[in-house]
């Protein structure tokens, strides 16, 4: 049972019993082992999404293994890269498993700290589409929670879409530095109050809280976040004291 918005009670599936599942933080070249133990009904597999894995481990059940049945167990190997902002989730019966609740996010640290800028607050933004509507972090308004940062201070937001709809994400009353794709650092970062997160997607951006306040934190398809009795879903907010 997971609470998505107060006193809406859904069926969910759940990694370690939370949505999203526990972030895994990890060191790029530093090897992993993560054992899997499947207390479902049904089979399923965990899929490293963005992550350069042997083969053997990419998690894609009737293609690179057996499903993991009901009861069962898998352990996964592998040496974590690129660095970045990467997503762990099932690759099996996923418009069911993912939709509700099997996800997470799969943080890779640079070995070389100077590789990505530096921030004073790390924040994840995941958004899903299907377990009792449009949710941020697993919970829809007023349920979400608000982000926080203190005047002056860099942000860095990781905003990954595990849905199966597209979200453009705006940011009232400040300023988006983009500096990452998929993982990858772009050549050269760009400004924007608007970023378009498409299912799989993971962009990484600075906002700079230089505008103290109450600001409006959702997605611009209106419908996902606004009805004639109020805000409901994908909104948030950030606070800058």
């Amino acid at each position: 049972d997971w609470e998505v918005t107060p006193g809406q009670i859904e069926k969910a599936m759940a990694y370690n019993g939370i949505v999203p599942g526990p972030t895994i933080r990890v060191v790029e070249g530093q090897p992993v082992r993560i054992n899997v133990r499947n207390e479902l009904t049904q089979s399923t597999g965990v899929h490293w999404h963005g992550q350069r894995v042997p083969n053997a481990m990419d998690g894609v059940p009737f293609l690179t293994q057996a499903p993991i049945e009901p009861g069962g167990t898998f352990t996964y190997e592998f040496v974590p890269g690129p660095f970045g902002s990467h997503m762990y989730h099932s690759h099996h019966n996923a418009a069911e498993q993912v939709s509700r609740g099997l996800l997470g996010a799969f943080i890779v640290e640079p070995k070389d700290s100077a590789a990505e800028p530096q921030h004073d607050r790390d924040y994840l933004y995941i958004l899903n589409d299907a377990l009792g509507g449009f949710t941020i972090n697993g919970k829809g308004f007023p349920a979400t929670e608000a982000y926080t940062a203190k005047l002056g201070e860099r942000i860095r937001f990781r905003f990954m879409n595990e849905g199966v709809m597209v979200h453009p994400i705006h940011l009232h009353g400040l300023t988006f530095e983009v500096f990452a794709r998929h993982g990858y650092p772009l050549p050269q970062p760009f400004l924007c109050d608007t970023i378009t997160v498409a299912p799989g997607e993971r962009w990484d951006v600075t906002v700079v809280a230089d505008n103290p306040g109450t600001w409006a934190f959702h997605c611009h398809i209106l419908t996902h976040a606004e009805s004639p009795k109020g805000m409901f879903g994908m909104v948030t907010v950030l606070v800058i004291e």
